[in-house]
């Protein structure tokens, strides 16, 4: 892991939010190798020394990952400077330390992963890994056969290759196309891009599925954890 600042070793190690952390630096309630450490800067490598809260020795926590339905109007940070709330708003104190698998912009809603495993969250990331990401889309107007296909081809924008690994129409009219997308990486915006490139827009965006992880029954706002086998297998 390398030298990290005191605050940050504590959630780096699964224990502990950042803000926890600095709470109880600043309480002088912890300790590096039995001295107390007031300083939330103070630099260490959280394998090579012993940290204590109390006294009382902490250590690595078990990993622990959650699949979170994310409501429409939160963005997916820890904080942030347009005072905007944020799926943390969500969870418990106990899960403050997670952090999300890749992002969902505040328009797009569904399943969102939040993990203290850095190993999988990389791995599931990693484009070379080509994890599927389902999305239910619904677009301006009518998606014709040949968008689909421009789609699923790949299409040139700002010097990268917009690609669905999937599309389909579940219906259509003069109004609006409600779609299935399969994305097998995450460019930013990407789906809302590919849509604009059709001469379209997305009027709705919701991810349904991550993985082998489907939202199945819970509701806006809900989570449960979820075992890595759950994902990958």
């Amino acid at each position: 892991m390398g030298q990290v600042p005191l605050e940050r070793a504590l959630s780096k190690l699964g224990v502990m939010s950042r803000a926890e952390t600095r709470r109880m630096i600043e309480a002088g309630r912890l300790s590096v190798n039995g001295r107390v450490i007031k300083d939330p800067s103070f630099l260490v490598i959280p394998e090579k020394v012993r940290i204590a809260v109390d006294s009382k020795p902490v250590g690595r926590a078990e990993a622990c990952t959650i699949m979170l339905y994310k409501p429409k109007g939160l963005v997916t940070t820890r904080s942030d400077e347009k005072g905007r709330k944020t799926v943390y708003e969500l969870l418990p104190p106990r899960l403050q330390h997670l952090h999300p698998v890749g992002r969902l912009d505040m328009a797009t809603t569904g399943l969102l992963l939040m993990t203290t495993d850095t190993q999988l969250s990389n791995f599931l990331t990693d484009p070379g890994n080509g994890i599927p990401r389902v999305y239910a889309v619904t677009a301006r107007g009518r998606i014709s056969g040949n968008d689909i296909r421009r789609m699923t081809k790949g299409i040139p924008d700002k010097g990268e290759l917009l690609k669905a690994a999937k599309a389909s129409v579940r219906k259509a009219s003069g109004k609006e196309t409600h779609l299935i997308l399969e994305l097998n990486e995450g460019k930013n915006r990407e789906i809302r891009r590919m849509i604009e490139a059709v001469g379209s827009q997305v009027t709705s965006l919701k991810r349904i599925a991550f993985g082998k992880l489907t939202l199945g029954t819970l509701e806006p706002g809900g989570f449960r954890e979820v075992a890595k086998r759950d994902i990958l297998s």
